[in-house]
């Protein structure tokens, strides 16, 4: 590919670029032109030279400026920045002390960021995509693995797999995040997207509002596979994320047969609790039904439950009743493997025939030390030595089932600061402030 750079092209002087006060200016700007042939005398990009007079191109494979219609490969290293903003690397020593440290860097726009807390471009109704992506960049070891391309570059897909675009374009996207020399204090992640668009065959658009705990499970499933990952095989996604439990099923005979014929039913081995041993990447709360009735001042009620009252579901003798198309379970959980690194997501939405409908209830979370040593089994508590977790990042969903919006907040290891974001959006926050949210998606260490 060719790319051809601002409308005057930089002077060239004796084979080299020739400096001068606007340069960074100019290195901001480019002409939107690609060319996938070459630069003869027959090729787009030559014409285009001759015809703009756009006389600097680079290629973006081998990342070398050229000088058409001259064709003579520039080298100037006032050029290093703009290779480096296409394709940033990071060395050991750089990954190990990126949450050591809050160091502010400044961009070629004027403006300061975080490198990790820089906002998406929503580009049209993608920001439950964006909140997705932003949670996972801030997971130290999943962030880790794919800033450095030789940890993931020799995994062998079998031919015509598109799934392994999914891999090189997250990797991108999590370097350009961390990059400490953008040039702006945002990030584009339409190539991440658009690879998104087609390893799901178009089930997450970029035109269209998606729902942001589907698109965790099928990214983190998808990035799995084309990791190379299986049920028995484990990849970085599973090392981080994949816990395991128990579930107790127990089928249950028709609500309308006759008392009777029910005690009989019962009797029967397949109505008798079965154990299945399971692994999982997040762990779905189930919140309260939300009360329909107004409070003494015609005012909606906005309930509130806390955290270890909807965790019970895994206490291993909580039961549940699930309803399928045919046939009724009795169903509990307990927890026999916790992971580094626990995503909880709060089922507030509920479908039917006719709508979604969306569950307000603020659940109050406290931001440290969630333990979960009471729900695992007493085998697992013997062996687990750490069972406590702090929240690292915050999905929040406001707005209506259809018609809302997403923001995250985010912790930086390095300042211990928390920050929200929302788009483009930067803004510190107070840790207070986030557990008044309604949480969708949480990320824990």
């Amino acid at each position: 590919m060719i790319f051809g750079f601002t409308n005057v092209g930089f002077p060239v002087v004796r084979g080299k670029v020739a400096r001068s006060q606007d340069t960074e200016d100019r290195r901001s700007r480019h002409c939107p032109y690609l060319d996938t042939i070459n630069r003869g005398l027959k090729s787009h990009a030559y014409t285009h030279s001759v015809q703009f007079t756009h006389h600097v191109f680079l290629n973006l494979h081998t990342l070398k400026f050229y000088c058409l219609p001259d064709n003579y490969e520039i080298i100037d290293s006032s050029l290093e920045d703009i290779t480096y903003v296409l394709k940033p690397t990071f060395t050991k020593q750089h990954i190990s002390g990126l949450d050591k440290h809050g160091k502010l860097y400044r961009a070629y726009d004027g403006t300061t960021y975080l490198p990790g807390i820089v906002g998406l471009n929503n580009i049209k109704a993608n920001d439950y995509a964006n909140v997705v992506l932003q949670a996972l960049s801030n997971v130290p070891p999943l962030r880790n693995y794919f800033l450095e391309e030789e940890n993931y570059r020799g995994i062998r897909r079998p031919p015509g797999d598109i799934m392994f675009l999914l891999v090189q374009r997250f990797g991108e996207l999590m370097r350009k995040l961390w990059n400490p020399r953008n040039f702006k204090a945002h990030v584009s992640p339409h190539e991440m997207l658009q690879a998104v668009v087609l390893c799901s065959k178009k089930t997450f658009q970029i035109t269209k509002q998606g729902d942001a705990v589907d698109f965790l499970s099928w990214f983190l499933n998808a990035l799995h596979g084309a990791l190379g990952g299986t049920k028995k095989k484990s990849s970085i996604v599973t090392k981080v994320f994949q816990g395991s439990m128990r579930i107790f099923s127990k089928k249950l005979p028709h609500p309308d047969l006759p008392a009777e014929e029910k005690e009989a039913l019962l009797q029967k081995e397949e109505y008798q609790e079965e154990m299945l041993e399971s692994t999982f990447l997040y762990l779905t709360l189930d919140l309260p039904t939300a009360p329909l009735y107004k409070d003494e001042k015609e005012q909606l009620i906005i309930p509130q439950v806390p955290l270890f009252n909807i965790l019970a579901k895994f206490n291993g003798n909580t039961e549940k009743e699930y309803k399928t198309y045919k046939e009724n379970f009795l169903k509990r959980f307990q927890l026999t493997k916790l992971p580094p690194y626990l995503i909880f997501c709060i089922k507030r939405f509920t479908k039917n025939n006719f709508f979604v409908e969306k569950n307000p209830t603020i659940v109050n979370f406290p931001i440290t030390n969630v333990d979960l040593r009471e729900y695992l089994t007493e085998e697992a508590q013997a062996t687990e030595k750490n069972t406590t977790y702090d929240l690292v990042a915050n999905v929040v969903h406001d707005g209506k089932p259809t018609e809302g919006a997403y923001r995250i907040h985010v912790l930086h290891h390095g300042t211990g600061k928390w920050y929200e974001l929302q788009d483009l959006q930067v803004t510190d926050i107070l840790p207070q402030m986030i557990t008044l949210s309604e949480a969708y998606i949480q990320v824990s260490l």
